[in-house]
């Protein structure tokens, strides 16, 4: 295994638009992949689609893009049944595992059926980086806030916990996940953690928050603390803090066959 330590990367990104494919890998995927310092051969990448449901279609959309990247991809499925023999032997030999959103609440529950909690785990503690976007970062948490149930935005306090501290994404696109992570923090529903707007990721080495990181600028995390003497009216009960990421730059060629860099 290669990275300097239990590394998760949990985002609010994941594949964006190509020029001239349908998507690439996007920055923040991009930086998962550096963190597990692969040197001497392609790095060795697992999409796990379990929250939506191993929908196949996505699947050929995420080889392409890995491709290009540089990297050798594959998927972990567990609809209906798991497509390789060992999982815990097949994560255990990859450098990244890049969980896409869905539902949160099915890939807790899915995995936890067939022990993928107790694998990922033990990968993470071997040195595979864990990554994700969305329901693929809210799981590595104590707690999130999740769309699983329907229309309405719930909380959802039992995520797998290798991280502390809840996590709520989408904050800047979706009014309505802002106003319902806020409430679960307040109430104590939620311990406090972070919320990520669009393409904003946290860095974690073990549980310790090392960077913060963007696909581009005018995006940020933010900090979701409990605070009864909060006076801020927009949020009673709780207290937000901003914090403005690092900028990624992509170092992907180009997905165009007739550009200069392809």
């Amino acid at each position: 295994m290669t990275a300097a330590a239990p590394t998760i990367v949990a985002t609010c990104g994941g594949l964006t638009p190509g020029t001239w494919t349908d998507a690439v890998y996007g920055p923040l995927i991009e930086h998962a992949v550096s963190l597990a310092r692969v040197s001497g051969r392609r790095p060795r990448v697992t999409h796990v689609n379990t929250a939506g449901g191993d929908q196949r279609q996505i699947e050929g959309t995420e080889l392409e893009a890995a491709r290009l990247a540089g990297v050798d991809a594959g998927h972990l499925r567990l609809f209906p049944h798991p497509n390789v023999e060992d999982v815990r032997a097949h994560l255990l030999s990859q450098d990244v595992v890049w969980v896409s959103g869905g539902s949160l609440v099915n890939l807790l529950a899915v995995w936890r059926a067939h022990g993928l909690d107790a694998v990922v785990r033990e990968a993470w503690e071997a040195g595979v980086v864990l990554a994700g976007g969305s329901a693929g970062a809210l799981c590595w948490h104590s707690g999130g806030t999740t769309s699983s149930f329907g229309p309405q935005i719930g909380a959802v306090p039992d995520g797998l916990g290798l991280l502390p501290g809840s996590l709520g994404v989408h904050y800047d696109s979706d009014p309505n996940r802002r106003v319902a992570h806020r409430a679960a923090v307040a109430a104590g529903v939620l311990p406090d953690g972070y919320a990520l707007d669009e393409g904003v990721g946290l860095v974690y080495e073990g549980t310790r928050l090392v960077e913060v990181i963007a696909e581009q600028p005018g995006r940020f995390a933010w900090r979701v603390e409990r605070d009864t003497a909060s006076a801020d009216p927009s949020s009673p009960g709780v207290r937000e803090s901003r914090i403005v990421p690092r900028t990624l730059t992509s170092t992907r060629p180009s997905d165009n066959p007739h550009s200069e860099e392809a």
